[in-house]
């Protein structure tokens, strides 16, 4: 039986009217950075940003370039702090949800 709709479309339908939704992925994508997952972390935020903000509303935001963000959060781009703290940054004043990280043993 064929998928009428893809993932993607899927993903971004639901963040589009889910605030909870939208904030846990945006959880989890931070939560993978924090586990040193970079590369799965830069996937799944890539198509965070691709479901909710976009890439161009982004760029604007940050003052960056649309493509230097897509290539920044590819498999083979390499952020600096400072970048990858703007976008998260900016994905969560959009997202309307502040994160914070605590400790536990």
């Amino acid at each position: 039986m064929a998928l009428t709709r893809s993932f993607k479309d899927t993903v971004k339908a639901r963040a589009e009217r889910d605030p909870e939704f939208r904030a846990a992925l945006l959880t989890e994508r931070v939560g993978q950075f924090l586990a040193v997952d970079l590369e799965t972390g830069k996937a799944v935020l890539h198509n965070y940003i691709s479901a909710t903000i976009g890439f161009e509303r982004l760029a604007k935001v940050t003052g960056s370039l649309s493509k230097s963000l897509i290539r920044m959060l590819s498999p083979t781009g390499h952020p600096t702090a400072s970048s990858l703290f703007n976008v998260l940054s900016t994905v969560q004043k959009a997202a309307g949800v502040r994160l914070a990280v605590a400790a536990s043993r």
